[in-house]
């Protein structure tokens, strides 16, 4: 057997790496993965249950049904203010499809996608199976891990096709607020830039509000905007994700789902719906205690020998700083791991930006979390 050329020397990122890792390990205290800890609600759960034994057993309709787009819109513009109809929306197998089968859509070989660092390290690989060239801007931590519009005017070409923004940011946490989103906004026009917008975890903002890139003036008919149930309603292993945009594109995406996973679960679709609509006050609930334990871990981390952490802004992950150590991302995570049954990971594993730092997801008890701090800072004080 000989695999395709451009998979035959597929390795596992930094990311995996330590997944894989904490996998045949006993006790440890796992803050890498980025997974609420709360259970679906069983509300949610008896939607479901009452939608299959209602009959909803059988083939959706491609783009998903139209009640369940039509409450993807309804959220969209009672949390947000974004307008868009049930014809604008496709849902997906998880938040991850949307931008794979964007791009999938839009590149041509040759055609250039900018990617801001630190970033999701998925992005990477949608764009090597769609021909396109990624190109990435490098940001810092003075500036919010935001792009400057210099920083974007030096990463165009001729061949500029997309561009693929996060915020809230996995793995930074950190909110790209608005007066910046307007500088990014008059550079896609200005170079007719197409907008990959992942804004998975826009339910969990803790300073200001969210800010679709699609509301701005002039953008909604080249932004694509992602989200999805995962982060906001718990609902992770359902895999329901959905993608908001122009109708061509999102007929076009539609096309080439058809061809891959031929819609989406019917019963999880149907209790989508129903948290969609009926949830806003434990979404509410959960964002408090995100923010506790954000508050928690970043006063911890600020205390611990040459570490420093910003505060938190949006999604569950904090981004220490953790140069001080005078270790290499991955050196200090591995040595975490080995030394103290703690697990983060390495910033480096989302690009070069993220190297000097670690990434800390809160998604555990905050018990879990106290004794991992405890670990964590009699492991910076031995080193």
């Amino acid at each position: 057997m000989r695999l395709a050329d451009r998979y035959s020397n597929v390795q596992p990122s930094g990311m995996i790496k330590i997944f894989q890792a904490v996998e045949k390990m006993d006790g440890v205290l796992n803050l890498s993965i980025g997974e609420p800890d709360f259970d679906t609600e069983h509300d949610i759960i008896d939607a479901a249950s009452a939608s299959g034994k209602g009959g909803f057993t059988h083939y959706p309709p491609l783009s998903g049904f139209p009640d369940v787009r039509k409450a993807v819109c309804d959220y969209w513009k009672r949390h947000h203010a974004l307008e868009c109809t049930p014809d604008e929306v496709l849902l997906t197998a998880g938040g991850i499809q949307a931008p794979f089968l964007a791009m999938q859509a839009l590149l041509n070989p040759g055609d250039e996608i900018i990617l801001i660092e630190p970033f999701f390290t998925p992005y990477t690989g949608h764009a090597a199976t769609s021909g396109g060239a990624v190109v990435r801007v490098e940001t810092k931590e003075e500036n919010g891990f935001a792009p400057t519009a210099a920083d974007l005017e030096k990463a165009i070409t001729p061949r500029s096709r997309l561009l693929l923004l996060n915020s809230p940011c996995n793995p930074t946490g950190r909110v790209v607020p608005r007066e910046r989103l307007e500088e990014i906004a008059a550079i896609a026009k200005k170079h007719d830039l197409f907008v990959l917008s992942d804004e998975i975890y826009e339910a969990l903002v803790y300073k200001g509000v969210h800010v679709p890139l699609a509301t701005l003036p002039g953008m909604k008919e080249r932004v694509l905007t992602m989200g999805g149930m995962s982060k906001s309603h718990c609902m992770t292993g359902w895999r329901v994700g959905y993608a908001i945009g122009p109708t061509e594109l999102i007929k076009t995406m539609t096309l080439i789902m058809a061809n891959q996973t031929y819609g989406l679960n019917t019963m999880a679709q149907k209790a989508s719906a129903y948290a969609l609509a009926s949830h806003d006050v434990k979404l509410i609930e959960r964002k408090k205690i995100f923010t506790e334990r954000m508050n928690y871990v970043a006063g911890r981390l600020n205390r611990m020998k040459n570490i420093t952490c910003a505060q938190a802004e949006g999604a569950f992950y904090l981004f220490p700083n953790i140069k001080g150590t005078g270790l290499k991302s991955e050196e200090f995570v591995w040595k975490l791991l080995e030394r103290s049954r703690v697990a983060a990971l390495p910033g480096s594993a989302f690009g070069n930006s993220g190297e000097g730092y670690i990434r800390i997801a809160c998604t555990r008890s905050m018990d879990v979390l106290a004794q991992a701090m405890d670990k964590m800072e009699a492991f910076c004080s031995s080193i």
